[in-house]
Parts: C-alpha cells; structure tokens; sequence
C-alpha cells in the first residue's frame, strides 16, 4: 500500500514485518555506537544484571525504522518527522529474538500553516517472538495529502 495522510484514521494499527537480532548484530551496533560492556560479550552480558548479552535499545529501534520505512514509509507521501518521544525499553531483546512493529495511529491534523500535509501521530509497539511487548515509541510523523485542495480530518 502507498500510504498519504488520507490513509490513516484514528485508531487503526498495522503490523508490519519483524527483526531477528544476531550475535554479530549486536555486537557490532554496540561497537559503533553504544559500547557498554552487556552489548560487546556474552561473559560481560553474563556478569550483568541482565543475565547475557543484549542489544542496545538504539539497535533496536534503528531495527524498527527499518522495518518502517520498508515495509510502510517507501513509495508514501513521508515528508519526515519533528522527533519521537516517550522511547521506553521495556524488556531486554535479546541474541536470536525476531521483534515484529505494529504501528498504532492515535492522531491526525492537517497542518493550519502548510495545508498540503498533514501530521500523523502513532506508537510503535514491538513484540517479540512471545508476544512480550519490549519496545514502544511515539512519534509524529508529516505526510502528504493526495488532494491538499479538500479538507481532510
């Protein structure tokens, strides 16, 4: 599906496609840019308070905005987003989980400046492979309107 602002209602959700995180995955997302001692090795992951190795919430959500944009973003009327708010990491992801997002809509607004687009607000919800909700994140998102010359709500 092609979405634009006209697409989404209030209250509709979508899950789109998972992520299964590697070993190797976690360890060089940790490498590169959270390099906290639970998410370079297993013997540190261990010795945590998490009990083995786990993926840096970062790696996480760049693994949902890549399910994101492939699987909802691409080919849509996306002009962006302002930011995110309320990122919660609620349970480690851990060496082998597959984490699926669903994209639940919660509000929407034609912008009063640039009647063209539209603002988009939703929350991500990840689950893991047992149903274990481990990641969410709302965010607003600017899409534009097929006929920005109709009132949209």
């Amino acid at each position: 599906m092609t979405y634009s602002f006209e697409d989404f209602e209030a209250g509709a959700a979508v899950t789109l496609g998972a992520h299964t995180f590697s070993r190797e995955e976690i360890v060089e997302f940790a490498s590169r840019y959270d390099p906290q001692p639970f998410h370079l090795s297993d013997e540190a992951g261990r010795a945590s308070h998490f009990g083995g190795l786990v993926a840096s919430g970062w790696n996480t959500c760049s693994a949902m905005m890549g399910i994101l944009v492939r699987d909802m973003l691409a080919g849509s009327t996306s002009m962006g987003s302002p930011g995110l708010d309320n990122i919660r990491w609620l349970k480690p992801v851990r060496v082998g989980d597959s984490v699926r997002l669903t994209v639940r809509v919660l509000d929407k607004r034609v912008s009063k400046s640039k009647p063209d687009r539209g603002i988009v607000s939703t929350r991500w919800e990840a689950h893991n492979q047992d149903g274990e909700l481990v990641l969410t994140v709302d965010s607003a998102a600017l899409f534009g309107l097929r006929d920005s010359s109709a009132s949209a709500s």
